[in-house]
């Protein structure tokens, strides 16, 4: 089943086509696609679907990429630094969460939240003495570079942070702050 009609002109619009530039990625004349635009014509439903078809690959084509919003200078703990090391990172660099690596592995995340509590519950001597190890969540996930930014919006609320990779090798991360570069 297609969309409604009247999302032509709003997809194309978003897209920044004049009606003649989409005529022309269509081979539909410009003249049909004014009409069908402003409801004087109704086009055969093969019509419909190859306009559709177009907008959602030309859409494609200029949506924004995990690689276009992730930060690259990627900050990264060990996982047996110390938790002292990591929060003298994260707030020398004023960031909310640090991958935690084991050798080239992604192992974990410690998160401010995380670090609150634990300052919470223990204390600063044994903080000063722990690993990241002992402390960190599950690592977050990790995307591919040409992943559409707005796909990672849900994933990025749900686990704080994702990491992005290109040819296996984990090149940034985006974080919710990040995904705010989607906004048009």
């Amino acid at each position: 089943m297609l969309p409604s009609l009247q999302y032509i002109k709003q997809l194309r619009i978003r897209l920044g086509l004049t009606q003649r530039n989409l005529a022309a990625h269509t081979g539909i004349s410009t003249s049909m696609i004014n009409q069908i635009e402003s409801g004087r014509c109704r086009p055969s439903y093969e019509t419909a679907r190859k306009i559709f078809e177009v907008l959602n690959s030309l859409e494609g084509q200029s949506s924004i990429k995990a690689g276009d919003i992730c930060s690259r200078s990627l900050m990264l703990v060990h996982k047996n630094d110390t938790l002292h090391d990591a929060i003298e990172l994260m707030r020398r660099h004023s960031i909310s969460q640090l991958p935690v690596f084991h050798d080239s592995r992604l192992v974990g995340v410690v998160s401010e939240d995380l670090l609150a509590r634990i300052m919470i519950e223990k204390d600063q001597r044994d903080i000063r003495r722990m690993t990241v190890s002992a402390i960190m969540d599950p690592p977050p996930p990790i995307v591919d570079i040409s992943i559409p930014a707005k796909a990672l919006i849900p994933l990025v609320r749900f686990s704080k942070c994702v990491l992005v990779s290109e040819k296996g090798e984990v090149i940034g991360v985006i974080t919710v702050t990040d995904t705010l570069k989607t906004v048009e």
